[in-house]
């Protein structure tokens, strides 16, 4: 079908226009009726935040998204343009995207005037229809609005007071589209009360002189909760103009958060024909479950949140940590194991906002402690029942056991044969055999870290196990020495 260029080739079409919000709620319909998902790739919102984004457009209300970082705020927002129709006319030329039937712009008002029928259309696509703008202190009104280009007046030789001298900012610029505002509460009051006036009022100064811009455009923003409600940087009526609050929130539970890990994380390397990597799901489990006691912990900044972009670098780096020991031993089977998590410290210490307790401990000890009690959690869930009394009687004995990250699983197979029981109480749930060192490797040191989380056995700086050297106390406790008095211990 060929296009209309050409206004009176676009009214011989029968094209309709509609509103932006109407255009949405429509595209948002048929994709109701047909079943299609919404949101592809954002995982957990399904009955909560999906449902209330649906209601919103369906009424026709501007958005605001509240959410700690990392749950996928940016990518909902930028995915509503596929609400939008493909493509939408506009008079050739125009800065706002003039509407060939009711031009907002002098310039659009005066092509319409000087060549009527004959007027140029151009097509635009939905991606160009997004205007996105992250808001911060030092935005002006002329940023979000515009401002007189005295250049415009020179070479056109106009009175600055002319329209035409207007040189348009986003918000106009975002005239029949959808128009996003990131972390709206970092925007000056004054330029909130900008953004307010030219949509409930449809006007706007620009250097003294009134304008009237009654905008078509679809307001969407987001924004922190606790800046949103505690801080009160968002004017009461422009709050009071936005339809919609909906929280966003991190996921539910581990199955969840793996899931979403596994999609975002970058673990599909290019390893050649001969090399093999398998993550065990215990590995994928505890990386997940330390971002859970993270959000949990009394010593992490609660309002600034833990993203789910810890997980996804975390197992980024222990994927990469294991593919540095392959490289480094010749084997063709990658298989991380909790030394390549230790390996991960520096991916979750750069995403913990401390409280004053945690900075007295540090990052560092903070998070070895959450990756001892995360392994704590997820080994209960794998081994509940199954007696390692053996292998901690070994201990006890003095012996002792260090497991190289850089050391073969062939080196740490031998090694963990002279742990009696160990393998074969290991083995019992996983549901693999001997001859997979690789895994088998892995999962021993998964058993000796749960077992060092149920402070049965002790763990140094090297990474090796051992007995417990000092008397034995509860749980939370050893945990606190560990973090303090303890030497050696991580």
């Amino acid at each position: 079908m060929n296009k209309a260029v050409t206004l009176g080739e676009l009214k011989a079409s029968g094209y309709e226009t509609r509103s932006v919000k109407d255009e949405m709620r429509a595209n948002l319909i048929k994709k109701l009726k047909a079943g299609e998902k919404l949101f592809r790739g954002v995982l957990g919102y399904e009955e909560s935040v999906v449902p209330q984004i649906t209601n919103a457009i369906l009424a026709k209300h501007n958005v605001i998204l509240l959410g700690l970082r990392g749950q996928a705020k940016s990518r909902i927002i930028r995915q509503l343009t596929e609400l939008l129709d493909e493509e939408i006319p506009i008079i050739a030329g125009s800065e706002i995207n003039d509407n060939p039937f009711q031009p907002l712009s002098a310039y659009g008002r005066q092509q319409i005037e000087l060549h009527g029928d004959e007027t140029k259309i151009d097509w635009v696509t939905r991606e160009q229809r997004f205007v996105e703008k992250l808001a911060t202190p030092d935005v002006t009104i002329a940023d979000i609005i515009g401002d007189v280009d005295p250049i415009k007046a020179a070479k056109g030789g106009h009175l600055l007071s002319d329209e035409l001298t207007i040189h348009f900012g986003l918000l106009p610029r975002a005239n029949r589209g959808i128009f996003a505002i990131n972390e709206l509460p970092d925007l000056a009051g004054k330029i909130q009360v900008g953004l307010f006036n030219i949509m409930q009022e449809g006007d706007v100064q620009i250097k003294g002189y009134p304008i009237r811009l009654p905008l078509d455009v679809m307001l969407v923003f987001s924004a922190n909760p606790e800046d949103y409600t505690a801080r009160g940087k968002i004017i009461t009526p422009l709050k009071d103009r936005i339809g919609a609050e909906v929280a966003t929130h991190y996921p539910k539970d581990i199955g969840l958060g793996t899931s979403i890990t596994k999609q975002e994380a970058w673990t599909e390397r290019e390893l050649g024909k001969n090399f093999k990597m398998e993550i065990p799901d215990f590995i994928s489990e505890i990386i997940e479950q330390i971002a859970f006691e993270a959000r949990d912990d009394q010593r992490i900044d609660k309002r600034s949140g833990v993203s789910q972009r810890f997980p996804i670098t975390a197992l980024e780096v222990v994927v990469s940590n294991a593919e540095r020991r392959a490289l480094i031993t010749g084997e063709k089977e990658i298989v991380p194991r909790i030394s390549d998590v230790y390996a991960a410290l520096p991916a979750m210490t750069g995403k913990m906002e401390l409280e004053y307790e945690g900075e007295q401990i540090g990052a560092q000890k903070l998070a070895k402690d959450l990756i001892k009690r995360a392994c704590g959690v997820i080994f209960e869930g794998f081994f509940l029942g199954i007696d390692f009394a053996p292998t901690v009687r070994w201990f006890d004995e003095g012996n002792k056991l260090l497991l190289s990250e850089t050391a073969s699983a062939e080196e740490c197979a031998m090694l963990l044969e002279s742990v009696p029981e160990l393998v074969e109480s290991t083995l019992i749930p996983l549901g693999f055999g001997k001859n997979d060192e690789a895994k088998l490797v892995s999962a021993c040191e998964f058993v000796l870290e749960g077992l060092y989380a149920q402070n049965k056995i002790s763990r140094n700086e090297e990474g090796g196990f051992e007995a417990v050297t000092k008397t034995r106390r509860d749980r939370r406790g050893l945990i606190y020495d560990d973090l303090t008095d303890m030497e050696g211990y991580n």
